[in-house]
């Protein structure tokens, strides 16, 4: 290699690590996993290396349409492998490639929202995230989704729809605070604070698949649902199902249960524990809304 072909390159690998924290952000919002963004990161450089940057004008937003043309072929390989929700083992296995790096990226993105995200189809996540979260115009975004720009525009907005849910109303307000106090005594181990948000009559109903991960698939009554819970639901976030408030367990961001509750006089009356990979696909997952806000969340 002569020296201007060795200063060229050098260039442009210094150029695409100032830009490697951006990229990891927009591929882990894209994929929902760490160990597949950093996949996706690795072959944007070594596609980046290959075309090199003759007449490339914007060096960050080239590379950043290259990694979301391989997010993109990533999400839609998923799709037709009609790939399952991540098993528990695979939730645990990548959790312990590094736990605390893991659970960052998840609180910093919102497990609820990638749990959102997770549910879109493709080329509508791929049009939300670039276009809502790094402000990427849609004239950019349409070469990579194959659409027109008002194409475009349209996948984004069905995405925003999904994501931001329905308008704050009572009893959504109501059914979230019985949830937030469930899982904040949950994780707290507060026995007598489970038992205040639970009916003393309340019955769980787990389906096979929860079941298979070690619930029961039947618990009656308070004193053993809180039992069951008690020091758990670390890796739970209040969510919308089909405009409901439930609960999604998401270990990394990943969904792995939905649990469907049913709420009567501001205590959980009802439970369903659902792991089934063809259920959870049938649902309309939506965050909810911001609290006091009188508005969906942006």
């Amino acid at each position: 290699m002569d020296s201007k072909n060795f200063l060229a390159s050098d260039f442009l690998a210094n150029q695409f690590q100032a830009n490697r924290a951006h990229l990891g952000a927009v591929a882990y919002r894209m994929l929902g996993s760490r160990a597949e963004a950093e996949d996706a990161v690795q072959e944007a450089w070594l596609r980046v290396d290959r075309a090199g940057t003759d007449g490339v004008q914007n060096l960050s937003g080239w590379m950043t349409t290259i990694l979301a043309r391989i997010c993109l072929d990533m999400l839609r390989a998923r799709k037709t492998r009609r790939e399952e929700p991540v098993s528990l083992v695979d939730a645990v296995a990548e959790a312990h490639a590094d736990p605390f790096r893991e659970r960052e990226l998840a609180d910093s993105v919102g497990t609820a929202l990638l749990v959102v995200l997770q549910a879109l189809e493709p080329a509508e996540r791929i049009a939300f995230v670039l276009h809502d979260m790094f402000d990427l115009p849609f004239e950019q975004i349409a070469p990579i989704v194959g659409r027109s720009n008002d194409a475009t525009r349209q996948l984004a907005s069905r995405a925003r729809k999904r994501v931001r849910g329905i308008p704050r109303d009572e009893t959504v307000s109501a059914g979230r605070s019985v949830v937030e106090a469930f899982l904040a005594a949950s994780r707290d181990g507060d026995f007598q604070g489970l038992l205040a948000v639970l009916d003393p009559q309340v019955v769980a109903r787990c389906d096979a698949a929860a079941a298979a991960l070690g619930a029961p698939r039947r618990i009656e009554g308070a004193m053993e649902l809180a039992k069951m819970f008690q020091g758990r639901a670390q890796t739970a976030r209040p969510i919308l199902i089909d405009g409901r408030v439930g609960i999604a367990v998401a270990p990394m961001g990943r969904l792995l249960l939905a649990l469907d509750v049913a709420i009567r006089d501001g205590r959980i009356a009802a439970m369903e524990v659902i792991g089934d990979p063809a259920r959870l696909a049938g649902f309309t997952f939506t965050l909810l809304p911001e609290q006091g806000a009188g508005s969906p969340v942006p």
